[in-house]
């Protein structure tokens, strides 16, 4: 999946977010089942970790594919915004809030 590389081409943290770029009706024939799954997935935003989580992927292979995916302009990578070394208040209820859901 990865081409046995382990690290991706940009650091993604796991609590980054992951919405597709593509058009619903695009043609996947073109790309690996992998990169269509992910893409599918990421109509509703996810985290990457939500990601490698809800494809039973490992993290370093949904960090890998996704930073591949985004320099392809398949997918767009929102990384959360730290303040002198501290998450972001914003992201942390999110965080709990989607916790309590499950």
């Amino acid at each position: 999946m990865t081409g046995g590389r382990t690290a991706p081409r940009l650091k993604l943290a796991m609590e980054a977010l992951v919405s597709s770029a593509t058009a619903e009706h695009r043609e996947f024939s073109h790309i690996t089942p992998e990169y269509q799954a992910i893409s599918q997935l990421c109509r509703q935003v996810r985290s990457v970790a939500e990601v490698s989580a809800l494809l039973r992927m490992p993290l370093g292979v949904a960090r890998v594919l996704i930073a591949d995916m985004a320099a392809e302009g398949l997918v767009r990578v929102h990384q959360p915004q730290l303040d002198e070394g501290r998450p972001d208040v914003n992201l942390l209820e999110r965080v709990l809030s989607g916790l309590r859901r499950l």
